[in-house]
């Protein structure tokens, strides 16, 4: 049932270009933010809620001289990339600044945002990561259904259902936990809206099937979001992962 309740919300979130929620249990946590074998989390009523991979699993999107392009996830020991024509799983050679993947016909080389590939006899050098692309996949990899981000404070929110909705505003200063709840969907007006409130904090979450442009980058969206939070509103883009 669980299954069928979030497949239900992913597919609002795709034909409606976007959707959020929140309840209770909002948590400001600039405070509370810990680091545990390289995974950054937040503690919220119900236990602590990883926001980030730094030092632990790493996504990258990378775009090779040759026009070729592949994402890769390294976790430990091993890398996932994937291929546009297949997904393969490689085992860690050698570790350090250079490291090697590899099981024996795939080599994936890394250092740093550079890398590069052999497939067989085919070989891809010169492969550059992406850090703007590398964040939406990430998150998309990590299970999130909903990313929008903003600027002027810079701000972003992930919403993933039947779990969690992060809210990182004010420059990364302040993040906020809440439970995920079923959102108010308006098909008609192509609108999802979330509101909530707990004993500290009111938030309400508007998410618009309209066109919009990152002010900072020019990067077109589907999707218009408008956070408020305690009085406080935080305008930008966003798209669903799923």
């Amino acid at each position: 049932m669980k299954k069928m309740i979030r497949l239900c919300m992913v597919l609002t979130l795709v034909l409606l270009a976007g959707c959020s929620g929140l309840d209770t249990h909002a948590v400001q946590n600039s405070g509370d933010v810990k680091t545990e074998g390289g995974i950054e989390s937040i503690r919220t009523a119900d236990g602590p809620v990883a926001i980030s991979g730094r030092g632990g699993p790493q996504t990258y999107v990378y775009e090779c001289s040759d026009g070729y392009g592949f994402t890769a996830r390294t976790e430990e020991g091993r890398a996932w990339l994937f291929l546009p024509s297949q997904t393969v799983s490689l085992p860690l050679l050698h570790s350090g600044s250079d490291a090697t993947y590899s099981d024996g016909s795939i080599t994936f080389q890394l250092k740093g945002d550079k890398s590069s590939l052999e497939i067989g006899e085919k070989s891809h050098a010169d492969c550059a990561n992406n850090r703007a692309k590398a964040i939406w996949e990430d998150a998309k990899l990590r299970g999130v259904d909903f990313r929008a981000r903003g600027n002027e404070p810079s701000w972003h929110m992930e919403i993933t259902a039947d779990e969690k909705i992060l809210f990182v505003g004010d420059y990364g200063n302040n993040t906020y936990a809440f439970d995920t709840p079923e959102p108010l969907v308006d098909e008609q007006a192509r609108m999802t809206t979330y509101q909530t409130k707990d004993t500290r904090h009111d938030l309400s979450i508007l998410i618009e099937g309209r066109p919009c442009q990152d002010t900072m980058s020019g990067e077109p969206f589907d999707t218009t979001v408008t956070v408020t939070l305690d009085g406080k509103e935080y305008r930008g883009c966003g798209k669903a992962l799923h």
